[in-house]
């Protein structure tokens, strides 16, 4: 079915060109900052016609996606309450040592028991299971999160709405990393749990004769993909899960936390600093062809460079979760109540402080210029 809501763009609070993207990170249980972004933006009026996403991004993208309009943020708080149902918010004290110690407990928790409605540990270790099974391959089972999505999404409307989804997987037998795009195929459930699929905790997914895990082990943002793919003016909201700038770690803890930042943030930063010294690139080469002679700019030779150095204007926005002190290296996997709600919440802030500094942002937007912007508070 379509979705017959419009997308609220006439009243939002910036500018919209006529493309307005949303690109998620792969982070596990840090996904619910992506909703709180969503939710926020939502609310704000900007409502994304294309959405890419890895991981728990591409879940929480494919919900967004696959619900009308108004009841987009109330289906993200439904899958994020029921992810965290096992964990209920609880007092704690508000001490850094205090709270790292109870998230370290939660994540733990998780780790013995699973996630409700996303995946549970097999009764059966991967060593005493044939060899070559879904029961070798993987720590966890999945499964669970197959009826979740289909109880959380509408396929058709994921499929002919008028929003454009991309998620990214790696084919676990060549290696090679491809998106599955709504502009080009049909998505079912398969290709979401595809892109969420890390070994060795989860098992790889089979789509058309082939496995696919986690995109997340070869590039865990989207951002390139969109950037390549653009075909009109566009606004990005680049929603980072892990900090690729932090402190020095001072304990051992630190250190697994800094080096999972390092290696989840998958150089979104260097991606944008490479697009827009390309871009700086086209606009010299543009100014200096209006300098030729109007003859000499007929040569096929000269045309056909002119051709390539054309662009269409792209302005990112960087919304990047900021952890909290006690949130060590299991961040990605502590399912709680309690720091869902505060991931949730720390979300719509980014977006709040985004648009309340967001005058040079509109006028690029307007004037149609290219640039990046980090708006939030470190």
């Amino acid at each position: 079915m379509a979705d017959a809501d419009p997308p609220f763009r006439a009243q939002a609070p910036l500018p919209l060109p006529p493309q307005t993207a949303l690109v998620l990170q792969g982070g596990g249980a840090l996904g619910s900052f992506q909703a709180g972004v969503f939710e926020a933006l939502a609310d704000s009026r900007i409502e994304p016609n294309w959405l890419a996403g890895i991981s728990i991004g591409a879940i929480n993208a494919a919900i967004i996606a696959g619900n009308p309009v108004g009841s987009r943020a109330r289906m993200l708080r439904n899958f994020w309450e029921k992810l965290t149902g096992a964990l209920p918010s609880f007092p704690v004290w508000p001490d850094d040592l205090i709270r790292e110690a109870v998230h370290e407990w939660s994540a733990g928790f998780v780790a013995l028991n699973g996630v409700p409605g996303f995946f549970a540990p097999r009764p059966v270790p991967p060593a005493f299971a044939p060899p070559g099974s879904p029961e070798a391959l993987s720590f966890y089972d999945s499964s669970p999160l197959e009826s979740t999505l289909d109880d959380h999404v509408d396929w058709d409307l994921l499929n002919n709405g008028h929003i454009r989804l991309s998620v990214g997987a790696v084919n676990v037998e060549s290696g090679n990393f491809r998106y599955f795009d709504t502009a080009k195929e049909r998505i079912d459930a398969r290709h979401i749990m595809a892109s969420g699929a890390l070994p060795p905790g989860l098992p790889p997914v089979e789509i058309d004769g082939c496995l696919w895990w986690d995109g997340g082990l070869v590039s865990n943002t989207p951002l390139q993909y969109v950037l390549e793919e653009q075909e009109e003016d566009m606004l990005v909201f680049q929603v980072d899960l892990f900090s690729a700038a932090d402190a020095r770690p001072s304990t051992i803890a630190d250190v697994w936390a800094r080096e999972k930042e390092i290696r989840y943030s998958s150089r979104t930063r260097q991606v944008t600093t490479s697009f827009l010294e390309r871009r700086a690139q086209d606009e010299a080469i543009r100014t200096v062809l209006a300098k030729l002679p109007a003859a000499m700019r007929e040569d096929p030779d000269v045309a056909a460079l002119a051709a390539l150095a054309q662009e269409k204007a792209v302005n990112i926005v960087h919304l990047i979760y900021r952890s909290n002190a006690w949130e060590g290296g299991s961040r990605d996997y502590e399912f709680s109540r309690r720091t869902m709600d505060e991931h949730w919440q720390a979300g719509g802030k980014a977006v709040a402080e985004t648009i309340r500094h967001g005058e040079v942002l509109a006028r690029n937007i307007v004037d149609g210029k290219t640039a990046a912007f980090d708006l939030t508070p470190r």
